[in-house]
């Protein structure tokens, strides 16, 4: 308990970073409002039924809905014949209905004529596999064939309905997963590496390509699959990876955007549960108006904490409110068990990604379709054209939309603390872990939670995004620090803020080789401390407050202080620091570690929190959620019981209840109950 009052005293002592300067957009179509609806395929049905299915979807509160995005060979049913009319109809049939669309580029499923007469637009696996028609990503994002004829279809979906009132956006194919390991795919990838590094000299030096006698003397030498090697071309390769996916969406945005109108947006609906890291997501988006994803709980029931973070991932990697262009209406068919998620829970997940930045929700699928991979995966109608038991839940989502909307409009998450996610040290850890069990998002929501726990909005970004504004940053592991980078975060901390770097950080260059400075490599003179070295544990060790599994490393602190020190451990570590943590001008810079318990945890970041100065939100029961959303010169509340107990919960001042009316100063929330309120700040 000594070290604990320790920690405490440290953490007080300096002072604050300057206060959070973060404004809300001007609204735009985007986020002018909340947007509810679903993916809708009518080229899957007769057209008589149109018009039922978006009354339906109008009844329920439906305000936009998403159509185009497989229809490749309805546009184009074979070479040189296009039908764009039904098209066109159908967007004209849904404005007419109230409703806005979004079109979806349909590259994702190219048609059986097409991959029948052009093979070599097919994808190839990485041990050479070729992948045929009839299921969906069959292509090759590298191939110049495909590309070619993506930008022809796009275009000509542009010219159809590129300037109807009733288009508001469109998302660039579906769900980016693979790439290629084809011939055009392989030249591109030398074609890179010769632009990247000019010479085989350089090349080899930065790859340690000594190491196994992997010397390259020409570029075509290089590997081009998908089995485990050098981290450095394994680093590259993925970088590589992420540019011919950039590239690809580029072909398609190009085309959109010369020919829509000025306020339609363009996005991408990305998948793998937010966290996948085929590819660097932050590049991905850089050149869309906002980010997209789809949000799907498969086996079992909302991991809240899991699924708010993952939000808060997608919310930075634009820096700007978001959409779910999928969330699963009730149940979906790929899970292990497929199960129901409870009454209610459909309407809870809603309201958290309103509650974390998403301004659009959009259900996948409407109505299930008779055949096909997809054809047991909820729906809000069935194959019958008859709602659901979920239309029912959903219906209640648009009313409540319809109501909060005003309020909610032109506002956006606002925190004083943001959470780094690095793609390149993912992927350096990944290739290396020491540890099978080492979980790097994890470790992340070690940190999130408590961080979370006490405010209404936490934000997730980049490492080489702008920091100033944030009272305190905390990257749990940025295993890879540039020398850029490293004085990146330097000015952070010289100018007045808090940064706690988690265990493995600072260990690889930005070639993925190992620093010839122990870590945090280029940081360890700010710190003033390093790592003597890392373990991989077999065993839980004592830490003087708590406990440490999985991954310790053992400190040093020439002019640091002490922050925790370990107990009876694997004797290395025994008695040794911990943690370290040093004032640095109106700054301070932390270093933990090890992977600490929660209770530790819990005191680590309290103690973070009152020194950078952030003011903490008021508290809230176990099991119900608050999240906060500012702009507009209004401050809106999100709470969310996703517990299976009622909760009491009191408010710290009066607010306006804006789903039931009314001033309330407390509340009374059912299992996966809902409350929306405003205050003015």
């Amino acid at each position: 308990m000594k070290t604990l009052a320790i920690l405490a005293a440290l953490l007080l002592a300096g002072t604050t970073a300057p206060a959070l300067a973060q404004t809300a957009t001007t609204p735009d179509v985007q986020h002018e409002k909340l947007w509810l609806g679903s993916a809708w395929y009518p080229e899957q049905w007769p057209e008589e039924r149109w018009e039922a299915d978006l009354a339906l979807m109008k009844a329920h509160g439906a305000n936009v809905v998403r159509i185009g995005e497989f229809a490749w060979s309805r546009m184009q049913p074979a070479e040189g014949e296009y039908d764009m009319d039904w098209l066109v109809r159908a967007v004209r049939m849904a404005g007419r209905h109230g409703m806005k669309v979004v079109i979806g580029t349909p590259t994702d499923t190219p048609p059986a004529w097409m991959t029948q007469k052009y093979p070599d637009i097919l994808r190839i696996e990485g041990d050479g596999t070729v992948i045929g028609h009839g299921g969906r990503r069959q292509f090759s994002i590298s191939s110049p064939r495909y590309r070619e004829l993506a930008r022809d279809i796009v275009g000509r979906m542009v010219a159809a309905v590129g300037r109807d009132p009733n288009v508001i956006g469109w998302q660039i194919g579906n769900e980016y997963t693979n790439e290629s390991y084809d011939d055009a795919a392989r030249a591109n990838w030398h074609r890179w590496l010769q632009a990247k590094y000019g010479t085989l000299d350089a090349l080899n030096d930065a790859w340690t390509t000594a190491y196994w006698s992997q010397t390259y003397t020409a570029w075509d030498q290089v590997p081009f699959n998908e089995e485990v090697g050098n981290p450095g071309w394994m680093l590259d390769l993925k970088r590589f990876i992420t540019d011919e996916w950039v590239a690809f969406q580029g072909n398609q945005l190009d085309v959109i955007r010369a020919g829509v109108g000025p306020d339609q947006f363009i996005t991408t609906n990305l998948g793998g549960l937010g966290w996948a890291n085929k590819f660097d997501r932050y590049d991905i988006n850089r050149p869309l108006d906002f980010a997209s994803w789809d949000n799907y709980v498969g086996s079992g029931h909302l991991l809240p904490d899991r699924n708010g973070a993952t939000h808060d991932l997608v919310r930075g990697w634009k820096k700007r409110n978001f959409w779910v262009m999928e969330i699963q209406p009730g149940f979906v068919n790929w899970a292990g068990v497929s199960n129901m998620l409870y009454p209610g829970e459909t309407r809870a997940m809603a309201w958290q990604a309103v509650g974390h930045g998403g301004d659009g929700i959009l259900y996948w699928q409407w109505r299930s379709a008779l055949n096909g991979q997809e054809t047991m995966h909820g729906s809000l109608i069935g194959p019958d054209g008859q709602p659901l038991p979920i239309y029912e839940e959903v219906t209640r989502i648009g009313a409540e939309f319809a109501r909060a909307s005003a309020a909610i409009a032109g506002t956006q998450p606002v925190s004083p603390v943001a959470i780094v996610q690095d793609y390149d040290s993912r992927w350096a850890i990944d290739f290396q872990k020491h540890h099978r069990d080492y979980d790097q998002i994890e470790v992340l929501l070690d940190y999130y939670r408590p961080l979370k726990a006490a405010l209404g909005a936490v934000d997730i970004v980049e490492a080489a995004g702008p920091l100033s504004g944030y009272r305190l940053v905390v990257a749990p592991n940025l295993n890879l620090i540039t020398d850029e980078l490293a004085q990146h975060l330097t000015d952070y901390v010289r100018g007045g803020g808090h940064l706690v770097l988690g265990p493995r950080s600072g260990l690889k260059d930005a070639f993925n080789r190992l620093h010839t400075t122990r870590q945090p490599g280029p940081l360890a003179e700010l710190l003033g401390g390093q790592v003597e070295q890392f373990y991989a544990l077999d065993e839980t060790v004592a830490v003087e407050g708590g406990t440490a599994a999985m991954w310790a490393e053992d400190l040093s602190a020439t002019q640091a202080e002490v922050l925790l020190r370990y107990g009876k451990a694997n004797g290395w570590l025994d008695g040794h620091p911990a943690a370290i943590t040093r004032g640095v001008g109106r700054g301070r810079i932390t270093y933990v570690g090890a992977l600490i318990d929660d209770a530790l945890m819990a005191t680590l970041m309290d103690g973070a929190l009152t020194q950078a100065g952030v003011e903490r939100d008021f508290a809230v029961p176990p099991d119900v959620e608050l999240m906060t959303r500012e702009g507009q010169g209004r401050r809106v509340v999100i709470l969310i019981n996703h517990g299976r107990e009622e909760r009491r919960v009191p408010l710290p001042a009066a607010m306006t209840d804006i789903l039931n009316g009314g001033i309330t100063r407390t509340l009374t929330l059912p299992p996966e109950g809902v409350a929306v309120l405003q205050r003015n700040p």
